[in-house]
């Protein structure tokens, strides 16, 4: 859906409310009610807005000011090796794209559905690539996942794009979905089949933001249709979870969460080497897969390091 500039002069009065739709730096491209877009910055020092803020903004010349952040539904972050830093708010739902080749990460796969949980969100897993021969050892893999109650599509979108639409826009109907993907799984594929003028719109904000091709690994919000929203992110490939308090992580992996109706011995359980404990005796019975006990000691040994928020 393509937006059309315009000074908020014209449009908004002082003290409006407006999406975020766009950031870099200090720059954001916050569109307003009647869909125009503006080019907008933080009051202060501080820039902590995200795509997909609401925010109270005034006119300043033919630009905006940023005034307030409206109250958020949730934070998702992203993580690389040295940081975890906010990128994305009040998103309903995620989609957590994989292919049968390359071979997916079940670690970055947990993690994000970690993320999901935490913030409040509806997850689901979409499998590209299920023409090829190593199908079904993706599949296999992914048997824990759709058995602790995650759906799972399964999609080729090079050979049925349409088919793979038609499944899907009825999860998306009037919500906002953000999408994370490695690289190789098809998730500009994917964004350019359900917004045929997703590249059209990310020079056009580039172009707003002067920000030039540097904008390509900022998360961006595309309407799909009115009232459906897609937040694609083309530069991170994992999800933080630093935010995430140690103790609770187990209830939020719904596998380990279903074993603690059954309470551990010790209230204060961590789930590793406590005598009595339910999440390991699910483990030992197999009702826990050991590659999601053995990732959940990974993610509880990270989470109990001292975090770093950028």
């Amino acid at each position: 859906m393509k937006r059309r500039s315009a000074s908020p002069n014209d449009h908004c009065a002082p003290g409006s409310s407006g999406l975020v739709v766009r950031g870099h730096g200090r720059h954001y491209l916050v569109e307003a009610a009647d869909g125009t877009r503006v080019l907008c910055h933080p009051r202060g020092k501080k820039s902590e807005a995200v795509v997909g803020d609401r925010v109270r903004w005034a006119p300043s010349g033919d630009e905006g000011v940023i005034e307030a952040l409206e109250p958020r539904r949730n934070l998702l972050y992203r993580q690389d090796e040295w940081r975890s830093k906010s990128f994305a708010a009040n998103v309903d739902q995620l989609l957590v794209l994989v292919a049968v080749e390359p071979v997916f990460s079940e670690s970055l796969l947990s993690r994000a559905l970690v993320a999901a949980a935490e913030a409040g969100m509806e997850a689901r897993i979409g499998l590209n690539k299920t023409d090829l021969p190593a199908v079904q050892a993706a599949r296999q893999r992914l048997a824990p996942y759709r058995a602790m109650g995650v759906p799972v599509f399964e999609w080729s979108l090079t050979t049925a794009m349409e088919t793979a639409l038609a499944e899907l826009r009825p999860w998306l109907q009037g919500k906002s979905t953000v999408v994370l993907g490695p690289s190789g799984t098809g998730k500009s594929t994917l964004t350019n089949g359900l917004v045929p003028d997703a590249q059209a719109q990310v020079g056009s904000i580039s172009e707003a933001l002067n920000s030039g091709r540097h904008t390509t690994t900022h998360t961006q919000w595309y309407w799909i249709e009115p009232g459906t929203g897609w937040l694609d992110s083309p530069g991170f490939q994992t999800f933080g979870i630093q935010h995430v308090v140690p103790a609770h992580l187990a209830s939020l992996m719904p596998d380990l969460a279903s074993a603690l109706e059954a309470p551990c011995r010790f209230a204060n359980c961590t789930h590793r080497q406590e005598p009595g404990c339910s999440v390991r005796a699910a483990v030992a019975n197999g009702s826990i897969h050991e590659n999601r006990y053995r990732i959940y000691l990974e993610l509880f040994e990270e989470l109990s390091r001292p975090p770093h928020y950028g």
